[in-house]
């Protein structure tokens, strides 16, 4: 049985996955707000084309369940990214919005074994921190996305979910 070759696409979506990861973590540690969100709206639209082509990579291995959880993820980027511009507390709402939909989608993706361990368990991590945030704001409290320990404490498993992607795209499988 031949090693699957790894594609040009491959190599996209590690690199918009790797742009997104950093461009994220940068952004939540930036003094600035124009660098905060100039940060994180690289980063939003790297993880919207990581996540477009992942939704279409496992559809068309027909894992619909990995699809599925890609285009979650999608949709809750779209929302995390629409409020950037707006500034943090303005930013809160779609925020929110958007972290719910992560916590569901790193749940769908953590359930098959398709991932290593190490990125399934961050992600489940970073979902209960996002779900209790998503929340804590849903309840009426004003926790922007940049407040510590949450949601700041969450974004480092994320990232970590995001390698587990990156690096699932780029060794070759096993038979």
């Amino acid at each position: 049985m031949s090693t699957p070759k790894v594609t040009p696409r491959d190599i996209t979506t590690v690199i918009a996955l790797a742009v997104g990861g950093i461009g994220g973590m940068a952004g939540s540690f930036a003094p600035a707000a124009e660098v905060r969100q100039a940060l994180w709206a690289i980063d939003g639209v790297a993880l919207i084309c990581a996540a477009a082509l992942l939704t279409v990579n496992y559809l068309r291995r027909g894992e619909e369940l990995l699809a599925a959880g890609f285009l979650v993820f999608l949709a809750g980027e779209t929302l995390v990214l629409s409020g950037t511009a707006a500034g943090l507390t303005a930013s809160v709402p779609s925020f929110a919005a958007g972290i719910s939909l992560w916590a569901a989608a790193l749940v769908l993706l953590g359930v098959p074994r398709t991932f290593p361990i190490w990125g399934r368990i961050a992600g489940f991590i970073a979902a209960v921190l996002f779900v209790v945030t998503a929340a804590r704001i849903f309840w009426g409290e004003v926790l922007l996305p940049t407040a510590a320990p949450l949601p700041s404490l969450g974004y480092p498993f994320l990232v970590l979910a995001f390698a587990g992607w990156a690096y699932r795209q780029i060794r070759p499988e096993t038979p």
